[in-house]
């Protein structure tokens, strides 16, 4: 008899999940909580929030869910993991200690330090007289992050002292960002060119995705604002064998080791962002979760089913995973609302979907997505992720501009210039 999968969420990342979850000839039925019409059409939504713990929960019980596979932070952050455990129930994804390697970036940037895994060097303030006397005495461009989550905004480079104080008011002062700015870090700002590692882990194996790029900022050019992410791509060139083998031996294995020897057995996803200068890597966040818009891109590129290695995390032990990667590469490009990361409208009304998907290798994954008198409109921020495989980098480039090309709503926006690091590096396959 097939398992049943519950995927927490309703986002890019969980439509994907759905997407390649539903062709497991190991699953006969797929939940998703909230979900959203792109993911039905693969899951039955069920109308529970994802930060709604104890329906989350009640829910898993009373449908003896076999696996449920955790799509945001927020849900790991607070313990959902430890809630489904305490019910017998398995689940992809770490308890509420490991989950604080996202939830709290002090956290994450001692385990660093403390077991060796390079990273930039740091302070924590908690108090804003003594963060802003730092600040004013730092070598420019600074980095300040809020200690909690922060939906991918919590994040500042700053190359004026006007740009940091600014920020870091927003953050200690003004709140924005709630009680994820009672602690600050301040940071150096590493140089090079960034890069997403993801692997699945029992603990103690890890089993890599290929590497991938995401682009946060909002503009071409990586200008304006940092959002949740704005396209990404597969492979990324300035991960080569060298500098994946680097990953491995000098980020994960000493970083596995030291959440063991901190008692911690971590369970699930982990997501290294990095930066890589000079072919050495070095840590900028770990996140705890598939990457959104990472995983539209890898999950694309991921021919093996992904079921058997969720469930070897769940239960602590990988054993037999087999990766079976399409070389091709692969791109996303989201489509977000007019005024996306600040103020953006709802409910404008999306065409075109059903054409950009005739495009040869394409697949639309919704991410902000909602119904409204029949008609799909618009519900967030970054609504589409048109993403594309292709015999080059170049083609999926070009199918995925042409796909996004076909889809329309009052005020879409996408960046032009995804992927274009990667043809700068002459990463042309």
């Amino acid at each position: 008899m097939g398992r049943s999968v519950l995927i927490v969420g309703g986002g890019g990342r969980e439509h994907a999940l759905a997407w390649k979850i539903a062709r497991s000839p190991l699953v006969s039925k797929v939940y998703a909580a909230p979900g959203n019409p792109g993911i039905a059409a693969h899951a039955e939504c069920v109308p529970v929030a994802a930060d709604d713990l104890p329906k989350l929960r009640d829910f898993a019980v009373s449908k003896k869910i076999d696996l449920t596979v955790v799509g945001p932070e927020a849900p790991l952050a607070a313990g959902l993991a430890d809630l489904l455990a305490k019910e017998g129930l398995l689940v992809c994804g770490p308890g509420g200690e490991g989950a604080r390697m996202e939830g709290s970036k002090v956290f994450m940037k001692e385990i660093l330090s403390k077991y060796g895994v390079p990273t930039a060097s740091f302070r924590v303030f908690d108090d804003y007289d003594d963060a802003e006397q730092y600040v004013l005495t730092h070598r420019l461009p600074v980095v300040i992050k809020a200690d909690g989550l922060a939906a991918g905004k919590g994040v500042a480079v700053a190359q004026t002292f006007e740009e940091a104080l600014s920020f870091l008011s927003d953050v200690m002062d003004r709140r924005v960002f709630g009680a994820a700015g009672d602690r600050v870090v301040i940071e150096e700002c590493l140089s090079g060119e960034e890069a997403s590692y993801i692997v699945f882990t029992d603990g103690h194996k890890v089993v890599p995705l290929p590497s991938s790029q995401d682009h946060k900022r909002i503009g071409d050019g990586d200008q304006g604002p940092n959002t949740g992410g704005m396209g990404a791509y597969s492979p990324a060139p300035v991960v080569t064998p060298e500098v994946e083998d680097r990953v491995l031996k000098e980020v994960f294995t000493p970083l596995l080791a030291g959440l063991r020897a901190e008692g911690i057995l971590f369970r699930g996803i982990l997501y290294a962002g990095l930066m890589i200068d000079g072919g050495a890597p070095r840590v900028l966040e770990f996140n705890v979760r598939f990457g959104d818009p990472e995983a539209q891109p890898l999950f694309l590129r991921l021919k093996s089913d992904i079921v058997p290695l969720l469930f070897q995390c769940a239960q602590g032990k990988i054993t037999d995973a087999v990766m079976d990667i399409d070389p091709r590469p692969a791109v996303c490009v989201v489509m977000s609302s007019g005024g996306y990361p600040g103020g953006y409208a709802k409910g404008c009304p999306i065409e075109g979907i059903g054409e950009a998907e005739k495009e040869p290798g394409v697949v639309v994954f919704h991410a902000g997505t909602a119904r409204k008198e029949g008609r799909l409109v618009t519900g967030g921020g970054r609504v589409l992720g048109v993403t594309s495989i292709g015999d080059t980098l170049p083609d999926a480039i070009a199918r995925a501009y042409r796909a996004a090309g076909k889809i329309h709503w009052e005020g879409a926006y996408f960046r032009t210039d995804i992927g274009r690091k990667a043809l700068a590096r002459g990463g042309t396959r």
